[in-house]
């Protein structure tokens, strides 16, 4: 659903539960468009400086920051995402949860990378 993985326990009859008073299973989101799954990722040869560039289309001033400045080898990852996405992602956890009548809980981790998570 829109750039969100559902995954949901399998429940056998025959196979007892570790919690007898669950009727129904625990079902985990994930927004799976961009981060690492489009990311850009390479290998570093040496030493030298890693940069991130945006060029926005209105033609505003250009965004540049160091990322880092590599003493030798190494490796590099260029991530992104939308927007859009992280509303579609929303929209398609409300839907879901309606659907199948269960309650929604959002989990987030934003205590790294303010900006990206926050």
């Amino acid at each position: 659903l829109g750039g969100t993985v559902f995954r949901e326990a399998i429940i056998c009859k025959n196979i007892p539960r570790l919690v007898s008073g669950w009727d129904k299973p625990i079902i985990i989101g994930r927004h799976a468009h961009a981060d690492q799954y489009k990311a850009t990722d390479f290998v570093v040869p040496g030493a030298g400086t890693l940069e991130i560039i945006f060029k926005p289309a209105s033609g505003d001033q250009v965004i540049k920051h160091v990322v880092n400045e590599y003493k030798g080898p190494g490796v590099a990852i260029g991530m992104f995402n939308t927007d859009a996405s992280i509303i579609d992602f929303a929209h398609s956890s409300f839907k879901y949860a309606l659907e199948r009548k269960y309650p929604l809980y959002l989990s987030t981790k934003n205590t790294i990378l303010k900006k990206y998570d926050g």
